[in-house]
């Protein structure tokens, strides 16, 4: 089921483009309304499953983390900027997912997912460029907001392990994220949802990018360990790229495409069939920077 968190990735990448049909909307607040209604539409679907779940404080606790790695990524970006918070959120994910499931699960990564995952995050690293000033505090949010991720990640596919439902476990912590994150979308406004083409991003954004992307990470949440899963939602950064050059006109620099380069090979090897061990899954300034936030 790689190739269903592959998929997941791929939708990510299209939140950036989608974003773009709205201007002058606050990003944290359009980040909010699509964590909101993906919340929402994960959890309706998912319905009396929900109640069934083990674990629930486990997935209270995963649930407040969706939330709370929004925020860590956008107080990253106001400090430090889009580029650099971006590269160290998303770059530090699969590298702390799979030490967090190493300790969980005493079993050590491979050496060809750390070195495939290193060469992953260099290529994100080329491809989203330097600008930005490496602040402190704006770094240590990111790498905060990393973490976040690796610990609700772990947390989906540690209950997901134990036989519950993907859907249902995708539908609780999204559902419960989606509460949390309400009073953020009040807060900063929803007005711009009242215009049709802010309504149709929003819809976009929550019902595409979110909850039939991690839909299908949930489903490849069940066998695919969860540092794999990680390290192949580094797909989305590229995606996002090419979806720049080929909608919106943007221009690729050589030094660009060999960052691609460099994560499409590195991705292809994570997603070879290995001998055994752990080939250790979990993607948001200006508006095309949310969706670069896993998840």
């Amino acid at each position: 089921m790689k190739l269903a968190v592959v998929g997941a990735a791929v939708l990510w990448g299209t939140a950036g483009t989608a974003g773009l049909l709205v201007t002058g909307v606050d990003p944290v607040s359009l980040a909010a309304a699509r964590l909101v209604i993906g919340g929402l539409v994960l959890a309706v679907a998912a319905g009396a499953a929900i109640r069934a779940l083990p674990r629930r404080g486990l997935l209270v606790a995963a649930a407040v983390g969706v939330a709370a790695y929004q925020l860590c990524y956008f107080a990253a970006v106001s400090r430090t900027g889009v580029a650099i918070g971006t590269v160290v959120a998303i770059g530090s994910g699969p590298v702390f997912t799979g030490l967090l499931s190493w300790l969980v699960d005493r079993v050590p990564p491979t050496r060809r997912w750390a070195g495939a995952t290193a060469a992953a995050v260099a290529g994100c690293a080329v491809l989203t460029g330097g600008g930005g000033e490496a602040r402190a505090d704006g770094i240590l949010l990111a790498l905060l907001g990393g973490l976040i991720y690796a610990c609700y990640a772990v947390a989906a596919a540690r209950v997901i392990g134990a036989g519950a439902s993907s859907d249902a476990v995708m539908g609780a912590m999204f559902g419960g994220a989606a509460l949390v994150m309400l009073p953020v979308l009040i807060h900063t406004g929803a007005g711009w949802l009242a215009d049709p083409r802010g309504l149709l991003a929003a819809l976009y954004l929550g019902c595409v990018t979110t909850a039939l992307a991690y839909f299908l990470y949930g489903r490849g949440l069940r066998t695919t360990p969860v540092a794999t899963a990680a390290t192949l939602a580094l797909a989305e950064p590229a995606v996002a790229t090419l979806l720049g050059v080929a909608v919106l006109g943007e221009h690729l620099t050589p030094l660009s495409a060999a960052g691609l380069l460099l994560i499409g090979g590195s991705l292809a090897v994570v997603a070879l069939p290995g001998r055994g061990g752990v080939a250790v899954a979990p993607s948001e300034g200006t508006v095309e920077a949310v969706v670069r936030s896993p998840q």
